[in-house]
């Protein structure tokens, strides 16, 4: 038998400010969108894809503040610089006003002497904002600012870099940092073929595991250290490496997103053009964000709501750089799975066994061979060796031609995608015939075979020369990075595959129910129940029967016509948990118990210095799961909607999925999906399923609501909704809503 108590919802509903209604939207970083590339809430539905290749291969280049005097930091730079501009066939202006010349390069006193119109400009000043400028009046494209200071230093240093990206946007011209590096300019090898990572990161330190790769002969094309991002951001470059036709795969490590809209509309553009996005985002613990913020002076925003929006949009996030590296390299480089079935193949039934139960706990498929296809191994195969998934061969076959006829018939079986092969150390020679035999079957194989080379050494012919020489083979050190890599691959392509952008199918104009629901807000107030249930009425959202009453005799009337039994509840403005203060009468089954429910919650509520706007006599909804679903504002992302076990669970077990705004029906089962106590739904001990569709159709009316309201609405929360038998909906039974 339910009640009807508020819980809180697990995302940090305290942020949410409480401000009148009709403050002007935030400004939204790119382009000015027209008005029918805006959704319903005022955002925009497209971003301008920045055209970043006069930044990577500039014609021309102009060093502000170049130098050749030994014992200078701005020497080291001028002269990467100037090996950097050689290799891209750039023409070099060095800027001085007291040198004639730099490194034997003639040299101009200021930016209005430059002899041409200049692509990029690199900054080697301390206070990069006058010259941010000059550049504008020379109609430079883009800047670097290496200056430190700004930002990451506290509220003086965001306001100085707040007048940079001002005085930038004013110029017209692209900036990179304050607060970035050398990393755009460094070597990169042009002797690797194949798709290239290109790289993103906000501390350059942690891309260079991702930039080593190169030594294994995986290509990078790009690496864009944004630094402080006070103009172009993550977003920009995830935007334009997604149109590169070289670039196979995207790593990225973020510390903060600068803003969150535009890196949902990043990761669209690339989630259509199926490009992966692997990233490491700091911020999961509390320490990783107050690291973050003093690194960079952004938001990390809540974690849960970050996870989540990557998640929504295909970006596959990772904790390590180790498995930054990896899962990039194998996704920029392996083909399409033919199917998700994995198979573990090793000479070691120990070995196999345990690969075989990470790789099942990691969530990869590993199918049980056809008796046909174990007879077809058994060939080969003693008998008393297991055969099913994982492969053990016990070591002597892979010495002859036996093991490649093994690794070809697993190849072949339309069950299988992904070959694993570990091998926990070198053991010549068939450890050498072991890995020629899977280089050689994956050159003529559509399938992905991986290798885990377990051996601490690492340089070992058989790694070094054989596997690493190998485009077609990826090689991995640890068991966990390989399992990690190739669930983020297969997950990747089974995304992109089913992928339906939700800005395609965002509402753009508001719904009949805004109309509605607008007139009962309030600005700057909580509502009470009652009318916050007037707002779920407004879209459709069921409540119960029920009656605001102002007396006991009214009370005993309207529970007459509720039907008995009843719940009664005090409903005013100020109340939001209305159990602990004992302002909730459930069971009611009786005119007297109305009657004397109806005093006392009265005196309850002028004992707590409550005000009423009356008592709420309700229908008694006794069977069903209660669940939570709720609208709350994140700093980055806005609106999100939240939906989870309800009641008291919610506190108790904070189980709850989250999601940005706008999304579908896919996404909103999703969410379901991945609720810890989504059996309950499903029916347990006996309990008919619960309604489904009638609960997804309710998570669906509030994202519509939190898309329109999204000015006006600081908090919304649905706490229990009932969700009845398969086939009779679900009911909200309390409700509280804050107004902006």
């Amino acid at each position: 038998m339910l009640g009807s108590t508020h819980g809180t919802l697990t995302t940090d509903s305290r942020r949410a400010r409480v401000i009148a209604c009709g403050e002007p939207r935030p400004a939204v970083h790119g382009r000015a969108a027209d008005v029918d590339e805006l959704d319903v809430s005022g955002r925009p539905l497209h971003r301008d894809v920045p055209d970043l290749d006069r930044f990577f291969r500039p014609g021309s280049l102009a060093v502000i503040g170049a130098s050749d005097a030994e014992g200078r930091p701005n020497t080291g730079i001028t002269r990467q610089l100037l090996a950097w501009a050689e290799r891209v066939g750039a023409r070099v202006h060095p800027v001085h006003p007291s040198r004639p010349a730099v490194f034997g390069v003639p040299c101009v006193p200021c930016v209005a002497d430059l002899p041409e119109q200049v692509d990029l400009a690199v900054l080697l000043v301390a206070d990069p904002l006058p010259v941010i400028e000059e550049l504008a009046e020379a109609k430079v494209r883009f800047a670097v600012a290496f200056a430190s200071g700004f930002a990451e230093t506290g509220e003086e240093g965001a306001r100085a870099q707040a007048r940079l990206a001002a005085a930038a946007r004013r110029s017209g011209l692209r900036l990179l940092g304050p607060n970035t590096n050398l990393n755009a300019f460094e070597r990169f090898r042009d002797d690797l073929d194949g798709p290239a990572i290109a790289l993103i990161t906000q501390s350059g330190h942690q891309g260079r595991p991702v930039f080593a790769l190169q030594e294994l002969g995986i290509r990078l094309s790009h690496w864009a250290p944004t630094g402080n991002e006070a103009d172009l951001e993550t977003a920009d470059f995830i935007s334009y490496f997604a149109e590169r036709p070289e670039v196979g795969a995207i790593a990225a490590y973020v510390e903060g997103l600068k803003d969150g809209r535009a890196f949902l509309l990043a990761a669209d553009r690339a989630a259509r053009r199926k490009v992966p996005v692997v990233a490491v985002k700091v911020g999961r613990t509390e320490a990783g964000a107050r690291t973050a913020a003093s690194h960079t002076g952004k938001l990390t925003g809540a974690d849960d709501v970050v996870d989540a929006a990557m998640r929504q949009y295909g970006v596959i996030r990772v904790d390590g750089l180790d498995e930054l590296q990896d899962t990039a390299a194998l996704l920029a480089r392996a083909r399409p799975p033919r199917a998700d079935g994995v198979v573990v193949y090793s000479i070691s039934g120990g070995t196999g066994a345990h690969v075989a139960d990470l790789a099942t706990g990691a969530g990869l498929t590993l199918p049980v061979l056809s008796e046909g296809r174990q007879a077809e191994l058994h060939r080969w195969i003693p008998e008393y060796l297991n055969v099913a998934n994982p492969v053990d061969n016990g070591g002597h076959p892979v010495g002859d031609e036996r093991g490649r006829k093994i690794i070809d018939a697993i190849l072949d079986d339309p069950e299988v995608g992904v070959l694993i092969c570990p091998v926990t150390g070198p053991f010549p020679p068939l450890s050498d015939k072991l890995v020629k035999d899977l280089v050689d079957a994956a050159e003529h194989s559509d399938k992905l075979v991986c290798v885990v080379w377990g051996s601490p050494v690492g340089t070992e012919p058989a790694y070094r020369e054989v596997l690493l020489g190998s485009s077609r083979v990826a090689t991995f050190r640890t068991v966990g990075n390989c399992l990690t890599a190739v669930r983020a691959y297969l997950d990747h392509h089974r995304f992109v595959h089913a992928y339906r952008s939700p800005f395609d199918e965002a509402p753009r104009t508001p719904s009949p129910s805004f109309r509605k629901a607008r007139m009962l807000m309030r600005p700057g107030q909580q509502l009470s129940e009652h009318a916050a249930k007037q707002l779920l009425r407004a879209y459709g959202i069921r409540v119960p029967r029920e009656q605001l009453v102002t007396s006991a005799a009214a009370a005993v009337r309207a529970a007459g016509q509720v039907g008995y039994p009843v719940v009664m509840k005090a409903s005013g403005a100020q109340i939001a948990h209305k159990t602990e203060l004992g302002l909730v009468k459930i069971g009611l089954t009786s005119a007297s118990q109305v009657r004397d429910a109806y005093r006392e919650l009265t005196d309850i509520a002028r004992y707590e210095g409550v005000s009423l706007d009356g008592v709420l006599v309700c229908q008694m909804v006794e069977r069903g799961v209660e669940m939570v679903v709720g609208v709350t504002h994140d700093e980055l992302f806005g609106p999100t909607v939240t939906v989870g076990l309800g009641g008291v669970l919610v506190e108790v077990l904070r189980d709850a999925a989250v999601r940005v705004p706008p999304f579908g029906e896919d996404q909103a089962r999703d969410m379901l999906a991945e609720l810890r106590g989504r059996a309950l739904l499903d029916g347990v001990r006996g309990r008919p399923p619960a309604d489904l569709d009638a609960l997804v159709e309710v998570v669906l009316r509030v994202q519509r609501m939190a898309l329109e309201l999204g000015d006006e609405l600081a908090e919304l929360d649905i706490n229990p909704l009932v969700v009845l038998p398969r086939g009779q909906g679900a009911v909200a039974l309390d409700a509280l809503a804050v107004c902006r």
